[in-house]
């Protein structure tokens, strides 16, 4: 059929192509006068683009090469910082070194240091004060600008040796220490000379020229070698180019007489002929599509027979085609979609399922094959399946210190990081966020048991260390029980959730195994949990009778005779209870007790010798707790940050961030601080007063809601909205409408 069609054409068209392409021979005549010129153009824009690129590309191979040399030789910042006899030794080093990037680069014309603290100006030629530089103009301009970051403007600058005249540069510098310091500025001063001699080559003056327009319209230079005399022989500008680095403008173009020396002119009579040519060409065109449509008009039908909506805009039948094979392409894209969105829903739905062990057997593995959540190991059935949850400490201080989205791109993070662990390790991992700050992972172990936790502990625990050094977020892994078979899942989710709840005594940056749990009779225990307790509120309130505490507490481990392991445990809840209560004040504090957690406890010999660190411990944190305390008064501190947040509430930028950096505090500490002493949150006192405030503006004054939610510190209406029927049960609008006061003059 395609052939048929093909000889169809090609017999249909031959004929008027024999007669047309005679009379294009002679037409070419005509054209080929313009289409020379648009090849001469076409080089020429090719010829000053390259111009223009190895301009800016030595421009900024020179500027990289100065920088790089700066950051990485500590000579520069040394000589910033430096004074005493020492310093002639770095100016001397300093000096080779800026003679060397002078010296191997042809366009730098000179490179000088200052030096804020001294006011002086170290150059590739020696050491001289600001005062006597000669290039003190620039230099103070600069310091007035030091946010610029571009090259400047053609200049004057006089020579460093008095015997040489003043040269045109164009000058870059840089606050040191790099990027953006304060002790000095780099200056970097090229030759426009030599910029003109490296350009001047690469033009053909016999045919063309160019031009060097600056940014503020002046001439710069003319890169040609044929003198004055053939200035007036430049033709018109074909070429207009802007370099990036210098924002010179190059104008080029043709040299008048120069091109075009001969071109033939067809007579007049062959263009009457191929103008007759044409217009019979064309009639013969519009009959012979004629008789070859019916194809298209088959196409069509099938279009129309499907019954697709076009949309009114077609103009011709071939548009018509591509709108319905574009609608075709956009129904298929949004049917896939939808389809991958209804694909997650019941893949967390399937997940719900599982931890829920409410359904059958055969319809969860139904499920699994058809959704495929996980990829299942090659052999016939996988050698069982675990329960991880990953809980994220201190939930309520990680959604005060990041934005929503912030906090989501922490978790995508995560689970990335734990996915990519574990598959390392050669385990298959499906999570699903189960709440706000618990995530579930289902494993499914390809070997023995006793082979698979070992490594998926020790992948865990990489996991929580990375994403506590990188992400600044801390995790807790509570791991469950190994079931065979998948409707067993909702028991190894049930020993993961206990495990977590036992976090405490066995610490926070474990990965809390279900199947250690003991499940004796740990009553005995409270007495030591309350001692515990009474001895870290005597810590905080600066009583020495912890000391008495901790000596009865160690006599009690002797008396009943505990397990070493139970012991430590406790020791370890002491401490982390009161990093809890005093930790939060200091960095120093916070380092003490994790770092005394680590290694005080552990390696001990006998009783005594435990005893003995654990009282060294708490003695060198005694004393710094106590020296903080008598440095500042908090009480105070949180009655000038419950006066600034009154005065401030309306402040857009308002946050935990801000206060922690007005009164020189952590952000976590500022909310705890706020909480012991008002009893609330910093979120909610906020919202308190910026609702109140609503209510006196809907009532009082005729302001739009966003008016209103732009003076109490919201960016929209939205946000305003939503917050205030939360708090007052309606929204801006009604409450208005409710409270709204009749004005003087109305009639009752």
């Amino acid at each position: 059929m395609q052939q048929n069609w093909y000889r169809k054409l090609l017999l249909s068209y031959f004929p008027i192509f024999l007669i047309t392409i005679t009379i294009l021979v002679f037409l070419s005549f005509i054209i080929v006068n313009e289409a020379s010129r648009e090849e001469a153009a076409k080089a020429n824009e090719i010829s000053t683009r390259f111009i223009t690129e190895s301009l800016d590309r030595s421009i900024n191979t020179m500027e990289m090469n100065v920088l790089n040399e700066v950051e990485t030789s500590s000579l520069y910042s040394s000589y910033l910082f430096s004074n005493g006899s020492s310093d002639e030794n770095i100016m001397y080093s300093l000096v080779k070194r800026l003679r060397g990037l002078v010296n191997d680069n042809d366009l730098i014309e000179s490179i000088y240091i200052y030096r804020h603290s001294d006011q002086s100006v170290l150059t590739n030629s020696g050491h001289t004060s600001l005062e006597l530089f000669s290039d003190r103009a620039f230099l103070e301009a600069s310091l007035n600008k030091q946010d610029y970051r571009g090259w400047s403007a053609v200049r004057s600058k006089a020579s460093l040796r008095p015997s040489e005249p003043a040269k045109q540069v164009i000058s870059m510098y840089k606050s040191l220490p790099l990027p953006f310091g304060s002790q000095g500025l780099l200056v970097i001063n090229v030759d426009t000379y030599r910029v003109e001699q490296m350009i001047a080559p690469m033009i053909n003056d016999s045919v063309s020229f160019l031009n060097v327009i600056g940014p503020n319209g002046t001439k710069i230079f003319g890169a040609s070698r044929l003198g004055e005399d053939n200035r007036g022989k430049e033709g018109k500008v074909l070429t207009t180019l802007t370099s990036r680095q210098l924002g010179w403008t190059l104008e080029s173009g043709l040299r008048s007489g120069q091109l075009y020396a001969w071109v033939s002119v067809v007579s007049y009579i062959w263009i009457v002929i191929g103008v007759v040519t044409v217009v019979l060409a064309i009639v013969y065109i519009i009959y012979i599509t004629r008789r070859n449509y019916q194809p298209i008009k088959a196409m069509m039908n099938r279009i129309e027979s499907i019954q697709l909506s076009m949309p009114q805009a077609a103009k011709d039948e071939l548009s018509m085609i591509d709108s319905a094979l574009e609608s075709l392409i956009s129904r298929s894209m949004d049917y896939d979609k939808k389809q991958h969105e209804n694909l997650q829903l019941q893949r967390s739905q399937l997940f719900i399922d599982l931890i829920g062990g409410q359904k059958s057997e055969e319809e969860l593995e139904s499920r699994m094959r058809e959704l495929s959540p996980v990829k299942l190991p090659e052999q016939p059935h996988p050698a069982g399946y675990v329960m991880m949850l990953g809980e994220i400490d201190d939930y309520s201080g990680f959604r005060d210190e990041h934005t929503v989205r912030d906090q989501n791109v922490l978790k995508f993070a995560f689970m990335n990081v734990f996915q990519e662990l574990s598959r390392n390790s050669g385990f298959n991992s499906w999570m699903e966020w189960i709440t706000g700050s618990r995530v579930g992972i289902l494993i499914v172990l390809p070997a023995a048991e006793d082979e698979s936790r070992p490594a998926l502990i020790q992948a865990a625990e990489e996991c929580q260390r990375w994403v506590e050094e990188k992400l600044r977020m801390s995790l807790c892994f509570g791991m469950g029980s190994t079931v065979s078979g998948i409707h067993e899942i909702g028991a190894s989710y049930r020993s993961a959730s206990e495990a977590l709840e036992h976090r405490l005594a066995m610490g926070d940056h474990a990965v809390l195994v279900g199947d250690d749990l003991s499940r004796g009779d740990f009553s005995h225990l409270l007495p030591y949990l309350t001692e515990i307790s009474e001895l870290v509120k005597d810590f905080r309130l600066n009583n020495d009778g912890w000391r008495v505490r901790l000596q009865n507490m160690f006599e009690s481990f002797k008396k009943e005779r505990l397990k070493d392991e139970l012991i430590r445990s406790l020791l370890r809840s002491m401490l982390q209870l009161l990093s809890r209560e005093v930790g939060v004040l200091s960095d120093e504090l916070r380092t003490q007790l994790s770092e005394g957690k680590d290694s005080k406890l552990s390696g001990a010999a006998s009783l005594e010798e435990l005893q003995s660190r654990t009282s060294d411990l708490l003695t060198e944190i005694y004393r710094t707790y106590v020296a903080l305390s008598e440095t500042k008064s908090y009480r105070a501190m949180i009655n000038e940050m419950k006066i600034y947040i009154e005065e401030h509430f309306d402040d857009p930028d308002l946050s935990l961030k801000h206060l922690s950096d007005r009164f020189q505090i952590s952000g976590k500490y500022a909310s705890y601080l706020f909480k012991m002493e008002y009893d609330m949150k910093f979120v909610d006192f906020l919202v308190q007063l910026r609702m109140n405030r609503a209510e006196e503006l809907l009532t009082e004054t005729d302001l739009s809601i966003q008016e209103i939610a732009e003076k109490i510190g919201y960016a929209n209406s939205i946000t305003f909205g939503r917050v205030f029927k939360r708090t007052a049960g309606v929204t801006p609008g009604d409450y208005r409408k409710l409270k709204v006061k009749p004005s003087p003059g109305a009639e009752l």
